[in-house]
């Protein structure tokens, strides 16, 4: 607290009036503004992805590359590893899961007929295989998460100094912007047409 003597008028003399000392809010630039935005995109759109794919990219993405330094071996790498998580990410959109009779946690991919289970220790009940079978809607969801996951990728630093170590102009303004709206539109979509699944890698319900 500072202590600042104000001169009163009324009595002429000095007196001691207590003002607290206000601390400016410093503001944010907008290179930190953008650096906040970009991990919580980042954050926003990885739960949209399965879980496992998103884990082993974030892992494995500073090995292969390099942190960023990578040469033409760790490019090759980066590239095998972003194909993989994307495939898996468009696969894992496709599988399901419900409890059997025993009460354990079953998955299987969904196909026209019904929920294919993976392990085969047991089978869906025919009345219950209409609600698993393949739609339209999948197709949509999968190619939706492989261009949530391109975005995440883009969101890496590692990755984008691996492939564009010296960017121009334009190329850093596609970097920014391309990411930032593939996840606005694809975060609208899943919203808007939201799966029933609880695939592997996505989160499961009480039901």
């Amino acid at each position: 607290m500072t202590e600042i003597k104000v001169e009163n008028e009324s009595s002429g003399g000095l007196a001691e009036e207590k003002v607290p000392l206000l601390v400016p809010e410093v503001e944010k630039s907008l290179v930190q503004k953008a650096i906040s935005q970009t991990f919580e995109s980042t954050a926003h759109l990885a739960n949209l992805l399965p879980t496992g794919s998103v884990l082993a990219f974030q892992f494995l993405s500073p090995i292969f590359t390099n942190q960023g330094e990578c040469d033409a071996v760790g490019r090759f790498l980066t590239a095998v590893l972003i194909a993989l998580c994307g495939l898996s990410c468009f696969l894992f959109s496709f599988t399901d899961s419900f409890k059997d009779q025993k009460g354990n946690l079953c998955y299987g991919f969904a196909t026209i007929h019904g929920l294919w289970i993976i392990d085969g220790s047991t089978t869906i009940p025919p009345e219950l295989a209409v609600e698993y079978r393949l739609k339209f809607i999948d197709f949509v969801h999968a190619l939706m998460s492989i261009l949530v996951f391109a975005a995440v990728a883009l969101f890496d630093q590692n990755v984008v100094n691996c492939f564009y170590p010296t960017p121009s102009d334009e190329t850093k303004e596609l970097l920014t912007a391309v990411p930032v709206g593939i996840g606005v539109i694809c975060s609208m979509l899943f919203v808007a047409f939201p799966t029933k699944r609880h695939g592997i890698g996505f989160p499961l319900t009480a039901n």
